[in-house]
C-alpha cells in the first residue's frame, strides 16, 4: 500500500511532463515551409472533406483535437472563436480527430457528432480513420495546430504548435500564437514565431 501511495504522485508527474514535451513533429512530419498534401476525411455529417473543397480559401487552420483530452476541451471555445474570426477572411478551421476510437471510445464518430452539436461547432470535424493523416503532419498532441497558406506550390506550412500561451485560462492569455500567424499572413508578412510547443494529450494509437 505504501508503495502504491509513492507511485501515484510519480504517475501524475509523468502525465504532466508528457503534456508539455517539445515533441512537435515526428521524423516524417511536416516542417515550416513544407507543402502539406491534401486529404479526404469523413466529416461528422457523413460527407467527405478535403482542402481542395475550399476554392476561395487563402489558407487553413488545421487543428488536431478530440473530445476526451482535457486540454482539447479547454480549447474548444477558442477553436470555435478562431473559425468565426478567420473563416470569413479566408482561413477556416479544419478540425481533425486523430485518436484511435477503439482505444478511446469517447472519440468515436457518434461522440464527435454529439460534442460538435452541443458546442455548436461551425467548422468541419473530421475523423482520421485509419490514422493516416496525422503522422504525415507530424502531430503528436491534441490540440496541435498547423497553419497553412495556399500558394502556387500548394498549401505551405507556416506555423506549428499551440493556439496560445495559456491552456488553462483564456482570460490570462498574453500571446495568441495562431492569431498572430494568420494576421501576419493576411498582411502579407512573414510569421515571426513559427513553432511553439504543442501542449496537450498524446495521440492514442
Amino acid at each position: 500500500m505504501k508503495k502504491l501511495i509513492k507511485l501515484v504522485p510519480a504517475a501524475i508527474l509523468v502525465l504532466f511532463i508528457s503534456a508539455f514535451t517539445l515533441n512537435n513533429t515526428t521524423s516524417n512530419g511536416y516542417g515550416i515551409g513544407d507543402v502539406a498534401k491534401d486529404f479526404s476525411l469523413k466529416n461528422i455529417d457523413g460527407n467527405m472533406v478535403s482542402l481542395a473543397d475550399y476554392k476561395d480559401a487563402k489558407g487553413f487552420i488545421v487543428t488536431f483535437t478530440c473530445n476526451t483530452c482535457p486540454f482539447a476541451v479547454m480549447y474548444e471555445d477558442r477553436i470555435q472563436a478562431l473559425n468565426e474570426k478567420y473563416a470569413p477572411k479566408g482561413y477556416p478551421v479544419i478540425a481533425i480527430m486523430p485518436n484511435n476510437p477503439k482505444t478511446k471510445p469517447g472519440d468515436a464518430l457518434p461522440a464527435m457528432k454529439k460534442s460538435a452539436e452541443e458546442k455548436g461547432f461551425t467548422f468541419p470535424y473530421l475523423m482520421d480513420e485509419g490514422q493516416h493523416v496525422y503522422p504525415k503532419f507530424g502531430a503528436t498532441k491534441t490540440p496541435h495546430i498547423y497553419v497553412l497558406e495556399k500558394t502556387n506550390k500548394g498549401n505551405v506550412v507556416k506555423y506549428i504548435g499551440a493556439i496560445d500561451d495559456n491552456h488553462s485560462d483564456a482570460s490570462a492569455v498574453k500571446v495568441k500564437f495562431v492569431e498572430n500567424a494568420v494576421d501576419a499572413l493576411l498582411d502579407g508578412k512573414d510569421v515571426e514565431q513559427k513553432v511553439t510547443k504543442a501542449i496537450g494529450c498524446g495521440i492514442k494509437v
